[in-house]
């Protein structure tokens, strides 16, 4: 138990570290992220830049710094959009049973079927960059995924004795999915939650790697390794930094998603069955 503690408590470390450096960057940063001409193009690190520069002469310690809260505030709104609307139709699914049940089923196998980035893209090129198309986007993705756990979670529950008092009382599907069923897989929504969010932190900046997330000269670390990359060479720092923090606060989600999982005894794979 220790152990799982231990791990908990580093990957929440992990998170709040980065959140706290991406709030405060605009203090704390020694140049505007999107400043250009402060020092040498792809300049290597020294005294007044201690990661170097880019290929425009941006500070890269300063857009590192700025660099996560992009994909936090992204990756937070979709993350809460998709959990909200899949958790609700895991418990409608689960409560209708019979054709609906199958129907929202095979509709969540189709979505299922379709691989994230391939789905993302498609709705991104046909809807836009904004930033709620990239939340929905990311919601219809994510969506389906949440559902089928939590309807996994939620039959259980539906087959209990204070479950079938309320039917008996003439109680409606909405009122017992809300103070009966939500309650009682309150855990699993929230491993949920935190299990997603770092596939969504994934996947928010591989759009902007693919130049389809932020928009230059956001300082977001997707976009920052894919325009610091032919640079690698020259300017290592300018792709490795942003590499890592991303690396910290995924690796951060996934420890504190992992702890939280057992801590609650939820085993995802079951439910999800």
């Amino acid at each position: 138990m220790s152990r799982h503690i231990n791990s908990t408590t580093i990957g929440i470390a992990m998170v709040a570290l980065i959140a706290l450096v991406s709030v405060l960057s605009p203090w704390i940063a020694p140049y505007g992220a999107t400043q250009t001409g402060v020092g040498m193009a792809l300049q290597g690190p020294s005294a007044e830049h201690w990661l170097g520069t880019d290929q425009y002469g941006r500070d890269v310690l300063s857009r590192t710094l700025e660099g996560g809260r992009y994909a936090l505030r992204v990756s937070f709104l979709a993350t809460t959009v998709a959990v909200t609307i899949g958790a609700l139709i895991g418990c409608i699914a689960a409560y209708a049973e019979g054709w609906l049940d199958e129907a929202i089923s095979r509709v969540v196998d189709a979505v299922l079927s379709v691989p994230a980035v391939l789905a993302l893209l498609l709705i991104v090129t046909v809807f836009g960059q904004g930033l709620w198309v990239i939340v929905l986007a990311v919601a219809v993705v994510y969506a389906p995924a949440v559902a089928r756990v939590v309807r996994g979670a939620a039959r259980p529950v539906l087959a209990s004795d204070y479950v079938t008092a309320a039917r008996a009382r003439g109680e409606t599907m909405m009122p017992i999915i809300g103070r009966e069923v939500l309650p009682n897989v309150r855990d699993t929504i929230f491993v949920e939650y935190a299990m997603r969010a770092s596939w969504v932190i994934l996947l928010v900046s591989t759009l902007s790697f693919l130049g389809f997330g932020a928009n230059p000269p956001t300082p977001d670390w997707g976009l920052m390794i894919e325009e610091n990359r032919t640079g690698l060479t020259l300017a290592p720092m300018g792709t490795v930094a942003p590499i890592i923090a991303l690396s910290i606060l995924v690796i951060g989600v996934n420890l504190a998603a992992d702890g939280l999982a057992k801590r609650m005894g939820v085993d995802r794979a079951a439910e999800a069955a």
